[in-house]
């Protein structure tokens, strides 16, 4: 796969569409903020300058922070400016995809990719999130464009920046190590590959062997002031985990079927309908993009291999969006499928198998329209709006409690003077006290699960006040009163 220069008239449809992600984006960005955004904002983000990597947390993404800490400092706290260079991310991924599509395929393919990536549910969410997952997800398609294009034609440029970018994208998230990893295993098979078969040519060893030297020591300088928290935090990892209520966290089918479900809305059954409909198209796609770029599918495949191979070990959850940067990487495989197929019926059916192309791309933008507008239905989590039901509403001298970790920033963010509920023995200390009360669930199938009394009370002595929904997973905020 070689490099391809673009025409000026095919710079038209990614300009448009990248006017149209942005409109898709401005709504809900200065929504409420979410459990996770409010504590980067507590714990990190308010932190001094000089406070910024002295220590490691899995909850920290350093370079989102770092930039989003220069946001705040310009423009304020205000929400859409936390989550600002995710917008700006999320815009800029939709280019470098739509950039990568056109070396995969041609720029007809990358038009359509980009545009569904433009409509993409989880790519508005995430879009409007004050983490880092938009820029691991640029990082990671330049990334590709980079190891591609650099294996093409090695060019000491080519991986020069190819290791500047790998030591970014892990500097925003370690799971960006992953996908350099996944890109070095393959790369290192067709070297070996090469040297078995009599083609081994030196310089095509030698460059991408620096740009991993120079991309792992930039990284390790990166890292260098919290090193050991790095090393830490890591190998900790699995005590959180083994401890959690949500055991199906740690299940990869659970995490298919979760990005599934998420996408889609709640389909029942026909979810691993459709999931099976994803993997065949993208199988096909492979198929269609072996002969412009042989190694484009085998690389996407190892990456998301890879990627639950080390989660499983390390005994992580399997959260979807650890895959996130895999959203941009399928949809070039199922767009080739799509344009496969359409051949495929367009000779069944005697029609011109462009016209069935433009026809199937037509239906999935249609389809991705009313699973996009979905983000637009609630906040993420409305923490902000329970808080301030509760607070408006409240008799004197009830009691509020908080279940869960939520507690702490309902104390610490909003300034409430809430009691916590944290174990079952909490709640049943509680529940003895006379006098009405009120009982805030933030997460609630991870809170009432673990405090299984409580649970049991929702069905009797507890009356659902308000229900907050939230397109988080889990993201609903419950408000129960008992008179």
């Amino acid at each position: 796969m070689a490099e391809r220069p673009a025409r000026r008239h095919d710079l038209l449809w990614p300009g448009l569409i990248l006017l149209l992600a942005l409109g898709l984006r401005l709504p809900g960005l200065n929504g409420p903020l979410w459990y996770d955004e409010i504590l980067t904002l507590e714990t990190h983000l308010r932190l001094p300058w000089s406070g910024m990597l002295q220590g490691y947390d899995m909850n920290h993404h350093y370079l989102f922070n770092l930039l989003a800490k220069g946001s705040i400092s310009l423009f304020g706290d205000a929400a859409w400016a936390i989550r600002l260079p995710a917008l700006l991310f999320g815009l800029a991924g939709i280019w470098a995809l739509w950039v990568l599509a056109r070396d995969v395929a041609d720029a007809h393919t990358a038009h359509v990719v980009a545009l569904l990536l433009a409509l993409s549910y989880h790519h508005i969410w995430f879009s409007q999130n004050a983490r880092g997952y938009t820029g691991l997800a640029f990082f990671a398609t330049l990334g590709m464009i980079f190891w591609l294009r650099g294996l093409a034609a090695p060019k000491w440029r080519t991986w020069i920046a190819y290791a500047v970018v790998l030591a970014l994208a892990i500097f925003t998230h370690l799971t960006g190590a992953f996908l350099f990893a996944a890109q070095g295993l393959v790369w290192a098979a067709l070297t070996g590959w090469r040297l078995l078969t009599g083609r081994f040519e030196r310089r095509a060893c030698l460059l991408p062997a620096a740009g991993y030297a120079l991309g792992g020591a930039l990284t390790l300088l990166l890292y260098a002031p919290m090193l050991g928290d790095v090393m830490a935090a890591v190998g900790g990892v699995a005590d959180g985990s083994a401890v959690d209520v949500m055991a199906e966290y740690q299940n990869p089918l659970w995490s298919l079927l979760e990005g599934m479900r998420t996408a889609l809305g709640n389909l029942g059954p026909l979810v691993g309908l459709v999931a099976l409909a994803v993997i065949a198209l993208a199988v096909l796609g492979g198929i269609a993009a072996h002969r412009a770029a042989p190694l484009y599918p085998p690389v996407v495949a190892v990456h998301v291999a890879l990627t639950l191979a080390l989660l499983l070990m390390l005994e992580m959850r399997i959260w979807p969006r650890f895959f996130f940067a895999d959203i941009g990487f399928v949809l070039i495989l199922i767009v080739l499928g799509v344009r496969l197929a359409s051949g495929w019926v367009a000779r069944l059916a005697g029609q011109d198998p462009r016209r069935v192309f433009v026809a199937a791309s037509v239906a999935m933008v249609l389809v991705s329209i009313p699973l996009a507008a979905r983000n637009y239905m609630a906040p993420k989590q409305d923490l902000a709006g329970a808080f301030a039901l509760v607070e408006r509403t409240r008799a004197p001298g009830e009691r509020v409690y908080a279940v869960g970790f939520p507690a702490a920033v309902f104390r610490s963010h909003f300034g409430a003077d809430w009691e916590a509920i944290l174990t079952e023995e909490d709640y049943l200390a509680a529940r003895v006290q006379p006098g009405p009360m009120l009982i805030v669930v933030a997460f609630p199938a991870r809170g009432l699960r673990k405090v299984a009394a409580l649970d049991a009370d929702t069905e009797t002595t507890l009356k659902l006040v308000r229900r907050f929904p939230g397109t988080l997973g889990d993201g609903a905020v419950l408000i129960f009163r008992r008179e």
